[in-house]
């Protein structure tokens, strides 16, 4: 019975974490770990690994600290042994092994900055032998740092110093390392840039270690303001004291020097300056009760509280006044549409299966079932418990002691078929729990509706700055998320999976909760029907280039390319505004502008958000290829500074698609169902979007971990419902004018297109057309894999052939030959 009473201790301190009271125990359960540690009871197998591997560092450290200090003695006498490979005769203490080792780390790479490499090895073998608490990575930065440093250093001051010693020439004091960098800063930049470069970095670094340096660098460019610092107050301004009052300079001194130490060290030195100075005050009031007293002259002399409060209050107030006469009030962009009124949730349909009530029968069916199938296998669980979400249900498991996690794992196939679910999930183990989660899909399925998700308070009450309302997670809690910080997002998955309905979802929740002063949209929409529902708020929130075309949504490719490129320029002009303005993102410039802190006069404006979205991406990809793909890695590795975020879509989520520069610039990832691991691996870097449901159910990456998230579903008639709401509210002019890009073959004057060095591609290009009797740019990028601006200027100079008609707008061109016969006459005329 003695030997259970201590698993039944465990048990209810286990209970009490739970119940929140978990504190204290845990303190005392390390508490008793480094008892243990400390030698009272044997430790465990790797703390005795751990602690082995920290004496072998340790004594590696003191060999190569030997053999170093060694080397300076007798390297002289061992570098003829060394040159010619002998392994006996050394004088090194260590022996030849001490002596090669000497020679690597000192002549060939590191100089005397070498034996910084034994002092870190002792530092991490205190740290695996647990003799010292120390934070390794920030010893080893400092050592790395330090060895660089010093190995340049003194191979640019003591090189031909030791070459010239004939007792010490053996020893190259900055090793091969340091001299190869030295000599190369050198012959760039001469030996006084050397200097100055080895000064900036060593200044830098000292500043990282301590803020004391600043403070002696400011100190020593201005000593002036340093020295009157230090003098009393009145002794630099030119004043003295009375002769009979010896006291007073002395307590100006010490009052200075107080106030120098508080502006230093100010949460210390303040407590004990405003302590001292009260006890004075004491003690003086105190000693001179009586004086003060009996002596009313005295009393009139004696230094008193004068009227400059009085004064500076009176100053205060006329200041306040003279400047509240002419002040402004801040600038509010919301006032060009001050009458604007946001969409209502009346707007929106609400679905009565959200508040359908659990089903027992199924849960404790499925409860069942797991630990069935779980027990036939050999696996025993100590606890189980069950989340209901709209459309899968978590259940965690405790497994019982000595259960592998990977037994668990791989019986994934046999619970999904004891429950003849579509397929489950399973996380072994939950991250930040001690539990495995197995997600079974629900036998019926609730629907999570937008109504829902922005009626809740966590959105009505949100300060974000982008807003993004998805859906509901397993626990039933909204998900949101800011775009502003994410900054760029990326959706994928399969046809029919939701994709559409999530990028709605998204711009749904931005409509709710922004002014049209505050955000525009670019919509980009390669099949020409998902965003066209989006026009009637054109004037509103959307933006494109002033080119005279009357398409809100942007349709064509070559449009597309030339909006990227507008963006990729208002990007830059957001970033000179920025760099004028000394502001560090949009937020600040934006709250500057609104404080009427910049003058619109030079140039300043207040910048909307402007959100790109890009609807199968894979197609542009296809069509465009790098014209496409570049402008949009240059928008989201900067843009995210200056208020320009984007979502990109697609259906393909292939490794040709997602490229490794789209991922890398695209963190946050939303992937509904795909139908290959492969694919799940391309989109989130690891399994799992191949194991989901489908109808909206999605894994959000943002993180380290995946969040399964049911997204909320909005339907067409709604969003047709919000946008007409928007559409009879008054509205800007226009939409948001992008800047206009020339792009190289843009030019439809043929006249000024150079027919004498005609492009290799001409002739077969010009075939291609009148075979297929379509002039189109797109078609001769697709056909010759060629880019938009080749392709631009071929068609430039198959018009000045008059083998094509002029440009119409977004339409193919006409063409003029009928037929073979025709093209070949109008070549044989250019040749």
């Amino acid at each position: 019975m003695s030997k259970k009473n201590p698993t039944i201790q465990t048990t209810k301190l286990g209970n009490k974490v739970q119940k929140g009271k978990g504190k204290k125990p845990e303190k005392k359960t390390e508490a008793e770990e480094h008892v243990l540690n400390a030698g009272e009871e044997p430790v465990g197998h790797k703390e005795t690994i751990r602690f082995f591997f920290g004496l072998v560092l340790l004594i590696l450290a003191l060999f190569m600290l030997l053999s170093f200090t060694s080397h300076l003695f007798t390297g002289a006498e061992d570098q003829c042994l060394i040159e010619q490979g002998a392994m006996e005769g050394f004088l090194n203490y260590a022996g030849a092994v001490g002596a090669y080792c000497a020679n690597y780390w000192i002549n060939r790479c590191f100089g005397f900055s070498a034996f910084i490499l034994p002092v870190f090895l002792i530092i991490a073998a205190m740290k695996l032998t647990r003799a010292y608490k120390v934070r390794l990575w920030k010893w080893f930065l400092n050592c790395s740092i330090l060895i660089i440093w010093l190995s340049v250093t003194c191979s640019y001051f003591f090189q031909q110093t030791f070459e010239g010693l004939s007792g010490w020439n053996f020893i190259n004091p900055g090793g091969d390392h340091g001299l190869f960098i030295s000599n190369w800063l050198n012959q760039r930049i001469g030996k006084v840039g050397t200097f100055m470069v080895l000064l900036l970095t060593a200044v830098a670094y000292l500043a990282y270690l301590s803020s004391e340096t600043i403070q002696l660098v400011r100190r020593i460019l201005n000593p002036v303001d340093y020295i009157k610092s230090k003098l009393p107050a009145k002794a630099a301004d030119g004043e003295t004291e009375p002769a009979e009052d010896s006291a007073a300079p002395e307590t100006a001194d010490d009052t200075a020097d107080c106030i120098k130490e508080e502006e230093e060290y100010p949460v210390q030195t303040t407590i004990n300056f405003d302590m001292d100075a009260s006890l004075k005050e004491e003690k003086e009031d105190e000693t001179n009760e009586e004086e003060e007293t009996d002596d009313p002259d005295k009393q009139s002399d004696s230094p008193k509280a004068t009227p400059e409060l009085d004064i500076v209050e009176t100053e205060k107030e006329e200041l306040a006044d003279a400047s509240g006469m002419g002040a402004l009030e801040p600038y509010d962009p919301k006032l060009d549409l001050e009458n604007y009124h946001y969409p209502t949730l009346e707007l929106l349909d609400k679905r009565n299966d959200e508040d359908a009530p659990i089903d027992m029968e199924e849960q404790n069916k499925n409860k069942d079932q797991i630990i069935e199938v779980l027990q036939n296998f050999g696996v025993g669980i100590s606890s189980i418990k069950a989340t209901v979400g709209p459309t899968i249900t978590l259940y965690e498991i405790t497994p019982a002691k000595g259960v592998r996690i990977s037994r668990i794992k791989n019986l994934e196939d046999d619970i999904a078929l004891s429950l003849s679910a579509l397929g489950i999930r399973i996380i072994a183990p939950i991250p930040g729990k001690g539990t495995i989660g197995i997600e079974v899909p629900n036998a019926r399925p609730r629907m999570v509706s937008m109504e829902s998700i922005l009626n809740s308070r966590k959105f009505r009450e949100s300060d974000y700055e982008l807003p993004i309302a998805l859906g509901k997670t397993i626990t039933n809690e909204v998900f949101m998320v800011d775009l502003a910080k994410m900054p760029h997002l990326l959706v994928a998955g399969a046809t029919g999976q939701g994709k559409s309905v999530g990028l709605n979802a998204i711009i749904t929740s931005l409509l709710y909760k922004k002014h049209p002063a505050e955000l525009k949209f670019v919509m980009v929409d390669p099949k020409k029907v998902e965003f066209s529902i989006y026009s009637p708020i054109e004037n509103h929130f959307l933006a494109k280039i002033a080119d005279g075309d009357d398409e809100p949504i942007i349709t064509d490719v070559q449009k597309v390319v030339a909006t990227l490129k507008s963006l990729c320029c208002e990007m830059d002009t957001r970033y000179d505004l920025l760099k004028k303005a000394r502001a560090r993102n949009i937020k600040e410039y934006n709250a500057k502008f609104k404080n009427r802190q910049l003058n619109p006069e030079n140039g300043h404006r207040f910048m909307p958000y402007i959100v790109v979205v890009i609807d199968e991406f894979g197609d542009l990809i296809m069509t465009a290829g790098k014209e496409i793909e570049l402008p949009i890695a240059r928008i989201a590795q900067l843009a995210r500074a200056v208020g320009i975020h984007m979502i990109i879509a697609t259906q393909r989520p292939t490794t040709n698609i997602i490229t490794g520069t789209i991922k890398a610039n695209f963190p946050a990832r939303m992937a509904f169902k795909v139908s290959a691991m492969i694919d799940s691996r391309t989109i989130l870097d690891r399994p799992g979007a191949n194991q989901l449901i489908g109808r909206g159910d999605m894994l959000f990456l943002s993180g380290s971990e995946p969040v399964r998230v049911q997204c909320a579903f909005v339907d067409t008639p709604e969003v047709e419902r919000i946008t007409t709401y928007i559409a009879k509210q008054q509205s800007y002019l226009g939409p948001f004018e992008l800047p206009k890009v020339e792009m190289e073959g843009e030019e439809s004057n043929a006249g000024a297109v150079d027919m004498t060095h005609l492009d290799p591609l001409f002739e077969e290009a010009a075939r291609l057309i009148v075979a297929t009797q379509q002039g189109s740019t797109s078609m001769i990028q697709r056909k010759f894999a060629i880019g938009y601006n080749r392709a631009g200027r071929l068609m430039d100079q198959l018009e000045k052939a008059g083998i094509v008609g002029a440009a119409q707008g977004s339409k193919p061109r006409e063409v003029l030959c009928i037929d073979d016969t025709d093209l070949e006459m109008r070549l044989n005329n250019l040749r």
